[in-house]
C-alpha cells in the first residue's frame, strides 16, 4: 500500500500522546503520582500532540470541510468511531488539566483518560484489522502493535518531561517501564514481521485471469500510464529501500532507545534520555511507513508486478 504521510504522522503523534496520558494516569492511580508541574506539562503536551495529529489527519482528506460527516457511520465504521473518540479524549484531557490547575482533580479523570486512550487505539487499529483482504493488517497483532508502541513511546516521553520539570523520581520510574514496554513491543512487532513474511497471496495470475497455464509471464503493469490503482495501492520503492527501512526502525524505535535508557539510568544523564526519545520518534515514523508499505493489496498482482 502507499504510505500516506498525514496518516503516518497522525497515528504516531496520537499514539505518543495516548502513551503519555496513560503514563501520567497510571502513576496517579498507583500512588506514584507525578508532581503537579509534570502533570500540567504532560497533559498540555498530550493535548497539543493530539490536536497536531488531528490536523495531520485532516490533510489526508480530499474535502476537509466535510470531515464532520465521518461521524455519521458510527454504527458500522471504525473510522467514524475514531473520529468520535479522538475529540472526546482531547476534551477530557482539557478538563483534567483544568481540574489539576485548580487542585480539584479526582481519580475519575485518570481512570476515564485511560479508557478513552485504549478505546482510541482500538478504533485506529481496527480500521486496518477489518480489511480482510489485506492479510498483513487483518490480525490481532495489529491492535497489540499500535497499543504497545504507543505505551512504550509515551512512557519514554513522560520520562523526558520529568527531567524537564525536575521530577527525577517519576522520570526514572517511567524510564524503567519504557524499557519493559519497548522490549515487549519489539517481541510483538517481530512476531508480526515473521508472520507477514510467511504469507503467500491467495490469488494468482491464473485465478485472476482464468488462464490455466502453469507459466504466465506478465509483460506490463496493466496500464500504459500512472493511475489511481498504480499510486494508492503500491509504495513505489525498491526492495532495497523497504528492507533498509525495516532495519532502520528496528534500530531506532527499539534497540537504541533501550540502550540509551540504560545509559541514562546508570549515569543519571538527561541528555541520553532526550536522545532516546527523539530517536524513538523517528523510528516510529519509519515503522509506521513500513506498516503501510508492507501491506500487499491483491490488485498489485496485475497493476504492479512485472515478470
Amino acid at each position: 500500500m502507499h504510505p500516506a504521510w498525514p496518516v503516518i504522522f497522525f497515528t504516531t503523534l496520537a499514539g505518543w500522546a495516548q502513551g503519555l496520558v496513560i503514563a501520567l494516569a497510571a502513576g496517579s492511580i498507583a500512588a506514584v503520582a507525578p508532581t503537579r508541574e509534570l502533570m500540567l506539562t504532560g497533559l498540555a503536551t498530550a493535548v497539543v500532540l493530539l490536536v497536531a495529529g488531528l490536523v495531520c489527519s485532516m490533510l489526508h482528506l480530499g474535502r476537509p470541510e466535510r470531515a464532520w460527516r465521518a461521524v455519521l457511520m458510527w454504527r458500522t465504521s471504525w473510522l467514524s468511531r475514531e473520529v468520535i473518540v479522538l475529540p472526546a479524549l482531547i476534551a477530557w484531557l482539557a478538563l483534567w488539566w483544568l481540574a489539576e490547575a485548580t487542585q480539584q482533580s479526582s481519580v475519575v479523570f485518570p481512570a476515564l483518560a485511560i479508557v478513552l486512550s485504549l478505546l482510541l487505539w482500538l478504533c485506529t487499529a481496527m480500521i486496518y484489522v477489518c480489511l480482510k483482504f489485506i492479510r498483513e493488517w487483518s490480525h490481532p497483532l495489529t491492535i497489540a502493535n499500535y497499543t504497545l508502541l504507543g505505551l512504550a513511546s509515551g512512557m519514554l516521553l513522560t520520562a523526558a518531561l520529568g527531567i524537564v520539570t525536575g521530577d527525577a523520581r517519576y522520570a526514572v520510574w517511567c524510564a524503567r517501564w519504557s524499557v519493559v514496554l519497548t522490549t515487549l513491543a519489539l517481541v510483538v512487532r517481530g512476531a508480526s514481521l515473521t508472520r507477514n513474511r510467511r504469507l503467500r497471496p491467495v490469488s494468482t495470475l491464473q485465478s485472476a485471469t482464468g488462464i490455466k497455464s502453469p507459466r504466465i509471464k506478465q509483460m506490463s503493469m496493466g496500464m500504459s500510464a500512472g493511475a489511481f490503482n498504480t499510486r494508492e495501492f503500491f509504495h513505489g520503492k525498491s526492495h532495497w529501500v523497504v528492507r533498509n527501512v525495516r532495519v532502520g526502525f528496528i534500530v531506532l524505535a527499539f534497540a537504541m532507545p533501550i540502550v540509551l535508557v540504560f545509559i541514562s539510568i546508570a549515569t543519571r544523564s538527561g541528555v541520553a534520555l532526550f536522545a532516546a526519545t527523539a530517536l524513538q520518534f523517528v523510528g516510529l515514523l519509519a515503522e509506521r511507513w513500513y506498516f503501510f508499505a508492507e501491506a500487499r493489496h491483491p490488485q498489485n498482482l496485475y497493476y504492479q508486478v512485472i515478470g
